[in-house]
């Protein structure tokens, strides 16, 4: 089975300070993939590369296509999807609208639309709910929800998810990874980074551990939740 996702010896740079350094990375269809790691470990400025906003060195490909040849706008069209950690949501406009817009770069027709918004209200009914309240009015949870549900009008192939439990309440937290494991049933893939290590952990196939722009562990995300180092840093734990 040939790889969604392959992104080899890949640098990221900030003028002279490079903030990734040398990461490679696969996916396969149906994976989820996570990485984890602290707080300017450089988990953020790989996903702005993956998806067009920042420049880089090394091969990227997503489905077989060289993705140096393609902005933004076209890695979205082809299903590479990013969820920021700072969802950025139109705060102004309601619910369906910004779910609406989720859509804007597959231009389909309303009946489409519809059946998608109908499916994305099924898996979350909150938003049904209140779908004519404006963004900026939901909770924590709910804007996650949101942001997760537009993703999904975009009908990704690969969904990239920047610290979806940030600022959450550990109810909604829990809430917010079920529904992430969710997504396999939609045929999703996905790379999750995330600091709650001990959620993405449970969550996720494989693993990635990055420190100062590299990756320091990689594995099954059941071996590396195990590994003592990883679970001393991480998860709290302490080495037997």
């Amino acid at each position: 089975m040939s790889a969604l996702v392959d992104i080899e010896d890949v640098y990221v740079a900030y003028g002279k300070i490079e903030a990734v350094r040398g990461v490679s990375l696969s996916m396969e269809p149906g994976q989820i993939v996570t990485i984890i790691g602290p707080n300017g470990a450089g988990k953020t400025t790989l996903l702005g590369a993956m998806i067009g906003l920042l420049r880089s060195r090394g091969r990227m490909s997503f489905c077989g296509e060289d993705l140096s040849r393609l902005d933004v706008e076209d890695r979205v069209e082809r299903g590479l999807c990013l969820v920021p950690e700072r969802r950025e949501l139109f705060g102004d406009l309601s619910i369906m609208d910004n779910l609406v817009l989720g859509a804007y770069a597959r231009r389909v027709g309303h009946a489409e639309i519809k059946r998608d918004l109908d499916a994305v209200y099924e898996r979350f009914p909150r938003l049904a709910q209140r779908r004519s309240q404006k963004a900026a009015t939901l909770s924590g949870g709910e804007r996650q929800m949101l942001a997760l549900g537009r993703a999904l009008m975009a009908k990704p192939v690969v969904l990239l998810l920047d610290e979806p439990s940030l600022g959450l309440a550990p109810l909604i937290v829990r809430e917010i990874f079920e529904i992430i494991a969710s997504l396999r049933s939609l045929g999703v893939t996905i790379l999750l980074v995330e600091q709650n290590a001990r959620a993405a952990l449970a969550t996720a196939d494989y693993a990635h551990v990055l420190e100062t722009g590299e990756f320091v562990r990689s594995g099954p995300a059941a071996a590396i939740a195990d590994d003592p180092v990883v679970a001393a840093t991480y998860l709290g734990a302490h080495r037997s």
